[in-house]
């Protein structure tokens, strides 16, 4: 075996790029969870239809790519409020099977939907970072800073400052606007939010729209990393951003991020570095998915409210 330890920040720089997207991805996880005290497992295939919205609008409509992401993430969050208060509202918060099985049922109808009408080969979208600055060198077409010796993207950098900026966003939103803070009523005590004169279904569906905005921004930031989009491109993407979730805690926004990128830096660095040292490339994308799902069963055995969610206490 033989460790290769000059390729090593390449790894670190790739798994910090892949978990500030699972941590975008594991915000909208963590915002419905936080309000409903569900998963939503649609959650990824409304990202992939957001994600398409961006590329019918940017590559076949033509507009500017910041401009489609801005109007795909505001239908997303419009298609986020109208499920909201057409399918799950109906339905008791507190019984929550139906709500489950709706998301569930989404999952399904919206990737068949989309691969009906764009079928199911990958199609090109833009990388929002692919030609800036323009003065910088590339090569194979990125284009990168040397750190350590390794090449940095400027795509990378370009995720981490988009996520940084849609974190202050989505802080200004929910401190200093109205609907912000009754999403946060809500989220603490739905019971006690609704004595005060909160409007939770409307509430609820602000959630909605935020987490569905915040998926079709995730999608988007992968999509150049995947090849482009396609009716499945977020499958795997779920996956990981459910085990950051979990990792950082559920109903912690912080963590979600945290998580993510912890994640994100255990598949780059642990499993792809280490593992095709010790098992070879073969395997990697099944030790990539099993590491995921192993992240998710250590924290539901030994801490299953995250390393930055509240731990739930119950009297006696």
């Amino acid at each position: 075996m033989t460790w290769n330890f000059d390729i090593l920040p390449d790894f670190i720089f790739n798994g910090l790029s892949l978990g500030a997207i699972y941590g975008t991805v594991a915000l909208a996880l963590v915002l419905i969870f936080k309000a409903t005290t569900l998963i939503n497992f649609a959650t990824g295939e409304l990202a992939m239809l957001g994600a398409f919205l961006v590329y019918v609008l940017h590559m076949e409509q033509g507009l500017w790519l910041w401009l489609s992401m801005a109007l795909a993430m505001a239908l997303s969050a419009g298609l986020g409020v109208l499920i909201e208060r057409s399918l799950t509202r109906p339905f008791d918060p507190a019984d929550h099977l139906p709500v489950v099985l709706i998301t569930l049922g989404l999952f399904l109808i919206i990737n068949a939907v989309a691969g009906d009408i764009w079928n199911y080969q990958v199609r090109i979208l833009s990388n929002p970072f692919g030609k800036f600055p323009s003065w910088v060198p590339s090569v194979g077409g990125d284009r990168f800073v040397e750190v350590f010796g390794s090449r940095l993207k400027y795509q990378s950098i370009g995720i981490w400052l988009t996520l940084a900026f849609a974190l202050f966003v989505l802080g200004l939103i929910l401190n200093r606007t109205k609907a912000g803070l009754a999403f946060r009523a809500v989220s603490s005590n739905v019971e006690s939010a609704r004595l005060v004169g909160v409007h939770t279904g409307r509430t609820l569906g602000f959630g909605w729209a935020i987490a569905s905005a915040f998926g079709t921004l995730g999608a988007v930031l992968v999509a150049p990393q995947l090849g482009g989009v396609n009716p499945n491109m977020m499958a795997t993407i779920l996956i990981y951003a459910l085990a950051g979730a979990a990792l950082g805690g559920l109903d912690s926004l912080g963590g979600a991020v945290l998580g993510g990128i912890l994640v994100g830096l255990i598949q780059a660095v642990l499993v792809t570095w280490g593992g095709v040292v010790v098992f070879g490339q073969l395997y990697m994308s099944i030790l990539q998915l099993a590491a995921a799902f192993l992240i998710i069963l250590i924290v539901l055995l030994f801490r299953p409210s995250g390393l930055f969610g509240t731990r739930r206490v119950e009297r006696v």
